[in-house]
Formats: C-alpha cells, structure tokens, sequence
C-alpha cells in the first residue's frame, strides 16, 4: 500500500516576519502588508514560501562545491534534494523521456496562525508596522515607507506530508530535511532578513504514518531522529 507519512510542529516567530501579501488589504497608509488567510483574515505562511526557503539553503549546503551551491536550474540540484523537492517535466529535444525523473517527495501546506486570540487577550495586536528610512545617496533624502509585520510570539502549525517512494533512502530524507529545518533558524523567512526579519524557530515536531504500513524499526529510528531534534531544539534557544 501506497504510504504517506505526516511531519507536523510549530514554526513560532522570533522576530517580526513579513511575507507580502495584496496591497488592496493594507490598512491606510501600509505599503507593504503581510500575506493573510482570505478566510479568517489573519497573517499566514504559504507552503510556497517555506519550500522555497528550504530548497535554496539546502542546495548551499548539499549541491557540489564547484557550483557553490548555485546552479542555473533547479532541476540541476543534486540528487538528495532532487528527492525531496522534484524536478519539471521537461524533455530532451530528442526523446519524450523527462531528462529528470523525480517527483517530489514533500508536499507542503499552507501555514496558519494558531495563537492570535492568545495575543488578543493579552492586548497584543498580531500585526506590528515597522518604519523604515530609505535614504537617496545624491540628495541624501529620506523617504519612509511603511512595513507591516506578523509580531514575534506568533506560532504557525506546520504540517508536511512525506511520500514513501524508496524505504532504504526514508532516514537519509528526513536527516536532509531536518537538515533544513535547522539552517532556517540561522536565517530567515520572508523579506528583509538582513534587517533582522523573520528569524524563526520549528519545533515540537511529531511523526506519523497516516496512511499505508512502515516497518517498525523504520518507524521507531524515524521518531528517534525527531525526538533528538526536539531535544535539541528546547535547549538551543534563538
């Protein structure tokens, strides 16, 4: 039976996020607002942003040192993320076989916020606008422009679903991804990170086989593993 495996958690905000969303939502005098969930109205973290994110610090560290983790075309990463992440469909001028083979192993959902009446009732406003000065070096004019950002504390729930393609290559996947997961923290989410945006934490992670069968030592060294990144993840503070 086909199986799938659930990582879900907690990405909780360290520092003011902003990941853009539509102008026509800003509130008067908001330049650059913070996507939100049409439904509930509140900030949230598309799954679009987040396996980006992981896709490009991934490829620093894993794709071939002579590339210096850049390459042309995403279909040319490596085969660990190739794995994870897939590659188009596109084909040789010469053949109606893809040049690459893999479909993504993860497939990522949107992120919504889980805390926002807990903020509300201690008088926290889940949206923050930061100012920010752009200076005109000929004229040495200042121009302010207004930012909206989700405010630090936020949590978002976090819940990626893992195809099972190959048994022997599971650990390998999820260290990769853990991987991810961990060089995020030293960086950032969204926009303006060298200003000291979107730093983030993930945590609390849980594993389950939702659906088909995975053999038991599999299953217990794949929670193992997650069990020892929250450890670490609770003593290593940002």
């Amino acid at each position: 039976m086909y199986t799938k495996i659930e990582i879900s958690g907690i990405i909780e905000v360290c520092t003011g996020m902003h990941i853009g969303g539509a102008a026509q939502f800003a509130a008067i005098g908001v330049e650059s607002p913070v996507v939100e969930d049409a439904f509930e109205r509140k900030p949230m973290i598309p799954g679009s942003s987040l396996k980006g994110k992981l896709r490009s610090l991934l490829a620093q560290k894993y794709n071939p040192k002579e590339s210096t983790g850049i390459v042309k075309k995403h279909d040319e990463d490596c085969t660990r993320i190739l794995r994870l992440f897939g590659t188009s469909a596109s084909k040789d001028n010469n053949s109606q076989t893809p040049k690459n083979k893999y479909k993504s192993r993860l497939i990522f959902s949107d992120m919504f916020m889980k805390n926002a009446e807990e903020l509300n009732e201690k008088d926290i406003d889940i949206r923050e606008v930061k100012f920010e000065n752009t200076i005109d070096r000929l004229t040495g004019k200042a121009e302010l422009r207004q930012i909206e950002r989700v405010v630090r504390g936020s949590l978002f729930g976090l819940r990626i679903i893992y195809n099972v393609i190959e048994k022997s290559e599971i650990e390998e996947d999820f260290i990769t991804l853990l991987d991810g997961f961990k060089l995020l923290e030293y960086d950032y989410l969204g926009g303006h990170g060298s200003r000291g945006y979107g730093r983030v934490r993930i945590r609390d992670l849980e594993f389950d086989t939702v659906t088909g069968e995975l053999d038991e030592a599999i299953e217990l060294r794949m929670k193992d593993i997650i069990k020892e990144y929250n450890i670490k993840r609770g003593i290593n503070e940002i």
